[in-house]
């Protein structure tokens, strides 16, 4: 697992303070590489820019490709097509923490960064929360399939006079008020 991850190592220590472009590939061997369920094939092309100054290193993500998702209606298998642009910063300091879902500190000197977690996690976010296959997308929704909520008045009071006795007298109090 480690030698296929290690593909997305971006050495930064020996890098001057201006900008690069990096280009990256992945596969079904990547999305297998987490051990999860969420996404097991698919492939990307990521173009990552790379700004390196004296106090952080930012990362514009440029992520393109598809993955094979199930439909959640039929359960047929489709590719669901992604383009991501992304921004991750790392920021100098005296430890390892991460601030925010965007911005890590990594100590000085620190000689690689590793991007894989951070595709992955872009191309898990991008993915729709419900998974449709293309061609439900499209209908037009059934009304006869929707149900409606309406609270006739009738009812209300209908309710009102089924009230237990016993509560009956807390009621009037809370009218009065």
């Amino acid at each position: 697992m480690g030698k296929i991850l290690s593909k997305y190592d971006i050495h930064i220590h020996g890098l001057e303070d201006k900008r690069y472009t990096f280009e990256f590939e992945g596969g079904n061997t990547f999305f297998e590489a987490f051990e999860q369920t969420l996404i097991t094939k698919g492939s990307f092309n990521a173009i990552v820019k790379l700004n390196k100054n004296s106090s952080l290193v930012q990362l514009d993500f440029e992520i393109t490709g598809s993955v094979e998702l199930t439909c959640d209606r039929s359960l047929e298998l489709f590719d669901e097509p992604i383009h991501i642009f992304e921004r991750f910063i790392y920021k100098y300091g005296d430890r390892h923490e991460e601030i925010t879902d965007e911005i890590e500190m990594i100590p000085y000197g620190t000689p690689t960064i590793n991007i894989a977690q951070h595709i992955y996690d872009f191309i898990a976010v991008s993915i729709p929360m419900k998974r449709l296959h293309p061609r439900f997308r499209d209908e037009e929704i059934d009304e006869e399939g929707l149900l409606l909520y309406s609270t006739d008045k009738e009812t209300v009071e209908e309710k009102e006079q089924e009230i237990d006795p016993r509560w009956a007298a807390l009621n009037k109090l809370r009218m009065n008020n």
